[in-house]
């Protein structure tokens, strides 16, 4: 995901940031190294949850926000050494699939389901209370993913409605959601939807870019609006199509260029075009040279990190140091979604509760 949590960083702070995460994973790619023997990656940060934690918000590295089965929505303000459980009263039956966060107290989680398992609830004092903004009534919707311009203005996706994605938008911060026309919107294939499996088929980038990932049919392809949902163009990309495989996920580090991954999510199953790139802003992509050699979820390109990014799956986790053009495995634990914070801090989780923190140093504090 990629919500606007700190719109003004001062050039030198991004460089920085930029300049460590590509010394990690210049650190990592040669030679594949876990950060629990001591190299540069992934540290591990126990939840005390066994919940499969497939929404994720970095704010920070001190700030993150986890979301995921039964009901669960996870805190953590140091750095991971503990985590708050702040989920909704009575939200046990939900699946939480998405989180936006946009600082410690403030953040938006979705609910995914048929009808009214779709929910959308906010946050504005750190989990304590949680206000309910929207709640699906219409038994043909089923919302994916959420994303945010910046701190009040927002999209949520459901799959296609009546042969049309359906889209619904908020100016408050989530406190309230009305559905878009769909007029804008081209026809949806037999067969194709958002897949909910890293909170990252609904990205956003600048304050009208907004792009969408789909999968489940034919073809693979990438929606893209520049004026916040109203109208859209879709293009198809490289990846592999049907009804288990497509594009799961999508990041931008600009308008123009963006990174999508995905495959076969079937267990066994060879996804050989896991990864594309675009420098146009979605309207061609080009398949990676080396992409990821299986099924990968969830992808971070951050702002500031030049050609550096990261791309998780539940058979490990990959970098790049060529904006996408070829991807080297660096970890083999299991994440499902993966996002890093304007201050240089990259969060991963997935499965039995795991979530981790990228690793700066051998030693020391991370």
């Amino acid at each position: 995901m990629t919500p606007m949590r700190a719109v003004i960083r001062k050039p030198a702070v991004a460089g920085m940031c930029g300049a460590v995460l590509a010394a990690v994973l210049a650190a990592a790619l040669p030679a594949p190294a876990r950060a629990e023997a001591g190299g540069p990656g992934w540290r591990l940060t126990p939840t005390g949850s066994d919940a499969r934690l497939r929404g994720l918000a970095a704010v920070g590295r001190d700030v993150a926000w986890l979301a995921g089965s039964g009901g669960t929505v996870l805190r953590t303000t140091d750095g991971g050494r503990s985590w708050r459980d702040v989920a909704p009263a009575g939200a046990a039956g939900l699946e939480f699939r998405d989180v936006e966060a946009f600082d410690a107290r403030r953040a938006v989680v979705l609910a995914i389901g048929e009808g009214d398992a779709s929910r959308v609830y906010r946050t504005s004092d750190g989990g304590r209370t949680w206000t309910l903004g929207f709640q699906n009534d219409d038994p043909k919707a089923f919302y994916d993913c959420v994303t945010f311009f910046d701190a009040r203005h927002g999209l949520a996706v459901s799959d296609p409605v009546d042969g049309r994605f359906r889209i619904i938008s908020t100016r408050d911060g989530g406190r309230s959601w009305r559905v878009l026309p769909s007029e804008g919107m081209p026809p949806a294939l037999e067969g194709e939807a958002g897949f909910a499996a890293s909170g990252q088929c609904l990205v956003s980038h600048g304050g009208r870019d907004v792009w969408l990932a789909t999968g489940g049919a034919s073809r693979s392809r990438v929606f893209h609006s520049r004026d916040r949902g109203l109208t859209w163009t879709v293009t198809d990309t490289p990846l592999p199509a049907g009804p288990a495989a497509g594009v799961f996920a999508v990041a931008f580090r600009d308008s123009r260029h963006g990174i999508a991954v995905g495959g076969d999510y079937r267990p066994g199953e060879p996804s050989p075009k896991a990864a594309a790139t675009t420098s146009d802003g979605g309207r061609t992509w080009r398949v990676a040279a080396r992409p990821p050699a299986e099924y990968r979820s969830g992808v971070a390109w951050p702002v500031y990190a030049g050609p550096a990014a990261l791309a998780v799956g539940p058979t490990g986790s990959d970098g790049t140091l060529t904006g996408g053009r070829t991807w080297t495995r660096f970890d083999t634990g299991s994440f499902d979604t993966v996002d890093c914070a304007p201050d240089g801090g990259c969060w991963a989780a997935g499965e039995q509760g795991r979530a981790a923190r990228l690793a700066f140093t051998r030693t020391g504090r991370p």
